[in-house]
């Protein structure tokens, strides 16, 4: 019973650690594409 209460633990962190950084690069990634518009609306 305790090897499926860790499984079922190391599940979530993982889940966790992956919705976490998924967000954190989709973040990354649309503050990058503002910065490019903002850069090309200079630029131009």
């Amino acid at each position: 019973m305790d090897e499926n209460v860790q499984k079922s633990c190391w599940g979530v962190t993982v889940w966790t650690v992956l919705a976490l950084g998924g967000a954190l690069a989709l973040l990354v990634l649309f503050n990058d594409v503002e910065s490019a518009q903002q850069a090309v609306a200079i630029a131009g």
